[in-house]
């Protein structure tokens, strides 16, 4: 789904992390760059920002990292032997992913967390508000989500978080939303975020994923942030603040997401996202929906 949209310009991709839960196949490559399906997973987040206006990407990346860059660079030999193979199609698909949109580079330096990334951007942000993509949700290109988030910012003045419906047994897994009010346009208004509650005192079932549309007033709050859970400058800290503020700025808001979601954060959760996005491509699809029962029903034998 493609929407345009002029309050919002700018996107932010933290991609610093080491990737440790997928060792070793990430010793040398970036967990971003692992394919799913005929794609690193990078590309699905920037192809996102994209789809709805955000051509101005800005990744925070780390060492080692060097591999996204060249991703979506220009490979000119490699162009060229295509073209003498008269392969249009990979020809296509690597001109694709060369032409996406303006993307810049800076390194967090110190691993001290998600807060500490996002205020690395402050710079090339300016005081404007922000999107802010994770890599470990994949949101299919037929939901809206993020020009929703866009639209409730602009309305509300404030920050948007993505929020999803998990079941209770679950939300030890995720932030938690304490919602104060529900708005029947879509959003809630969040009264604060609990990280990683115990199901018997979470405040409701809605969890935090990985796409936010931040006011510029999160880098002041986010250069006074303490370091907090892990020795790190939490982002949801950050927001804390922010939804229990007011002035310019403050208020934090959530759009609950109904739509389709892949979550590539670990390697379960990666291998389910990639059959699943496999399953329902038009070249792969058939194939594996038609071999899928057939193993399934072995495994049980």
């Amino acid at each position: 789904m493609t929407t345009t949209n002029t309050s919002v310009r700018k996107a932010v991709i933290p991609a610093a992390g080491l990737g440790t839960r997928f060792l070793p196949a990430t010793k040398a490559m970036p967990k971003e760059m692992l394919p799913v399906v005929d794609k690193p997973a990078i590309q699905y987040v920037v192809e996102e920002a994209v789809s709805v206006g955000l051509t101005d990407i800005l990744m925070i990346t780390g060492r080692n990292k060097r591999a996204l860059e060249d991703h979506f660079d220009r490979v000119p030999s490699l162009e060229a032997t295509l073209e003498a193979k008269g392969d249009t199609t990979k020809l296509e698909a690597i001109q694709a992913a060369s032409n996406l949109g303006d993307i810049h580079y800076v390194r967090q330096g110190d691993p001290m967390g998600l807060g500490h990334a996002v205020l690395r951007a402050k710079q090339h942000v300016g005081y404007e508000p922000f999107a802010v993509l994770l890599g470990d949700d994949l949101i299919d290109a037929r939901d809206e989500l993020l020009s929703k988030m866009i639209e409730v910012q602009a309305k509300t003045g404030g920050s948007v978080v993505a929020l999803i419906e998990v079941e209770p047994s679950q939300i030890s897994a995720y932030g938690c939303a304490d919602i104060d009010e529900t708005d029947m346009n879509g959003f809630v208004r969040i009264r604060k975020l609990v990280e990683k509650p115990d199901a018997a005192e979470a405040p409701s079932n809605l969890a935090v994923i990985g796409r936010y549309v931040l006011h510029p007033a999160v880098f002041d709050v986010l250069e006074r942030t303490e370091p907090g859970r892990g020795g790190e400058i939490q982002l949801t800290d950050a927001l804390q603040e922010l939804a229990a503020g007011d002035g310019e700025g403050y208020g934090v808001y959530g759009v609950v997401f109904r739509g389709r979601r892949y979550d590539t954060g670990d390697k379960l959760s990666y291998l389910k996202a990639c059959v699943q996005l496999a399953c329902d491509s038009d070249d792969l699809g058939p194939g594996l929906r038609e071999w899928l029962p057939e193993f399934t029903s072995s495994l049980a034998k």
